[in-house]
């Protein structure tokens, strides 16, 4: 029998919530061993968008961090957002950066991204990255968590699921099930020469009645490149027998927005597919000698579909927790629980609001109605980029009397 590896903490998955939490517990003292099943540079399925908000977080965790990710090349500078509404109008809101003098987001490939996270945790004496080793098991007791993976076995007084969508520390140890109303699904296709972008950078949000409540997007990448893809409610995949590979080449073949946009563009790679595990109901996100982080953690917003954001700040807000716990010797249920309050206090409210504007999406004719109102009133553009941009302004969107006001008003 194989003698296990002995660690205090053992994190399944080195995206960026593993990575943020073993970096926040770097000068803590505590051994960790961080698996991956893949070796980096990997490619992650995604839109590759990473919002204001993915910056601000890695200021939080460290000045330098952030500078030299604002250093890093290859990515796209994005300053604001495109919509399409289900009427083929378009409308453009733009950003700025609240914190720092860049752009108030950029578009990098996960390819890139993570690579650059998994580097930053390089060096440190009491981390061992295990690249290409596939969890396959995961056994707990009063004492340890047993991990055993295709190579060798850990064990571990804590585990950190920060495996994704389809994390097994969710599956082995959670009561988290798939649920298709708070879940959707996703294609991705990197293109070159997709024409009529922004200049500026802008990140497009198409949303087509055939495909409420999701969109269809197109994000700028360096090159000449962009990332590509379409996301749904899995519920409505369902109800309405879609076939989503279908649909995607059907908007860009056929749509009068985008067939004249694609005609000469060229496809870099197969349609790709993943899943996307909404943070619109709350979830366990912890147990005995377990937490979950990021996507594992059903952390992802349930409008936009960005999680990276959300995957740093979980990772952080867990080495808080971790620490607490060593420190006092708590690893079971009751006192991890608290991990899952902190969470939900720092992210729950937006997530919430996320969800109902979700929600709004099955009345195509409101969507019509605020881009038209928008793209004559400039005092009504500067107020929905102060909204996406605020989330207790966001919560205006959701209530009828502001659109009354929208109405009467402007």
């Amino acid at each position: 029998m194989i003698k296990p590896k002995l660690y205090d903490i053992v994190i399944i998955g080195s995206g960026p919530a593993g990575c943020t939490c073993a970096y926040q517990l770097a000068k803590s003292g505590l051994t960790m061993a961080i698996i991956d099943k893949d070796t980096f540079p990997r490619d992650k399925i995604c839109g590759d968008a990473l919002s204001a908000d993915v910056v601000n977080q890695l200021y939080r965790m460290d000045t330098n961090l952030a500078g030299t990710f604002l250093k890093l090349k290859p990515k796209e500078a994005s300053n604001g957002i495109r919509f399409f509404s289900p009427n083929y109008k378009s409308l453009d809101i733009s950003f700025t950066s609240q914190n720092h003098k860049d752009a108030a987001g950029f578009v990098m490939k996960r390819l890139d991204f993570d690579a650059f996270f998994a580097e930053q945790i390089k060096g440190f004496s009491n981390i061992t990255i295990l690249e290409n080793h596939k969890a396959t098991e995961i056994k707990y007791n009063e004492e340890f968590v047993t991990v055993e993976t295709d190579k060798t076995t850990f064990q571990a007084k804590l585990i950190i699921g920060a495996d994704g969508a389809n994390s097994i520390v969710k599956r082995k140890l959670s009561d988290n099930k798939i649920d298709k109303k708070h879940h959707s699904a996703g294609l991705r296709q990197y293109y070159k020469n997709v024409e009529g972008m922004n200049p500026n950078g802008f990140i497009e949000l198409h949303f087509y009645k055939e495909i409420l409540p999701g969109y269809f997007w197109v994000f700028p990448l360096p090159g000449n490149q962009a990332n590509v893809g379409l996301g749904m409610l899995s519920s409505e995949i369902s109800k309405q027998s879609i076939n989503l590979k279908e649909k995607f080449t059907e908007l860009i073949e056929n749509h009068p927005n985008l067939k004249d946009r694609f005609k000469n563009a060229k496809p870099l790679e197969s349609v790709k597919g993943f899943g996307l595990p909404l943070g619109s109901k709350k979830k366990q996100l912890s147990g005995d000698r377990f937490l979950l982080l990021g996507d594992a953690a059903n952390l992802i917003d349930p409008f936009t579909g960005e999680g990276i954001g959300n995957a740093i700040r979980s990772g952080r807000i867990a080495a808080e927790h971790i620490e607490k716990a060593f420190k006092t010797k708590q690893f079971d249920t009751s006192f991890n629980k608290m991990y899952d309050t902190k969470i939900y206090q720092a992210m729950w409210k937006e997530l919430r609001v996320s969800k109902s504007l979700q929600n709004l999406l099955k009345y195509p004719w409101l969507f019509n109605f605020l881009v038209k109102k928008a793209n004559k009133n400039k005092s009504v553009q500067l107020l929905l980029t102060s909204m996406l941009d605020d989330v207790d302004l966001k919560k205006e969107l959701i209530k009828p009397k502001f659109y009354v006001k929208l109405l009467f008003n402007y």
